[in-house]
């Protein structure tokens, strides 16, 4: 343990692991702005075409909610390195309120986007089914 101490000196352990927090915090942050741009972007055209029907905003909303999905699990995924060395009591007690709040986030959004997956699916049947029933 003694040799491990030396090679690793806790402060110095301390330095790495925050530089990494940092970095996963980022690029969790870094991907919620792409999708949010990328969702604006979309907005835009969408609301810009003649016939924007419900069906191409919900496809805007899907894609943003993937981001929000994946860019919280890069913050929790910071939070959990935060506490990787030598946690307190009273930071193991925030990782987990932290950890519950972005997992019921991220389950509620999830089921969101299922839910609009599953209405587009829907829609896209009784389209479908519409255009083969004119068929001579």
């Amino acid at each position: 343990m003694d040799l491990l101490h030396n090679v690793l000196p806790e402060p110095l352990l301390h330095e790495v692991v925050d530089l990494l927090v940092r970095l996963v915090e980022a690029a969790g942050a870094l991907v919620i702005f792409v999708g949010a741009v990328w969702a604006f972007v979309q907005f835009l055209v969408v609301g810009l075409r003649r016939r924007a029907g419900s069906r191409n905003f919900t496809a805007v909303r899907l894609r943003l909610g993937r981001f929000l999905a994946l860019g919280l699990e890069f913050q929790l995924a910071g939070d959990i390195l935060r506490t990787a060395v030598a946690p307190t009591f009273v930071e193991i007690g925030q990782l987990a309120a932290i950890a519950a709040i972005r997992t019921a986030l991220n389950f509620f959004l999830a089921r969101e986007i299922a839910e609009e997956r599953a209405q587009l699916d829907q829609e896209g049947k009784q389209k479908q089914g519409t255009r083969g029933s004119s068929a001579p």
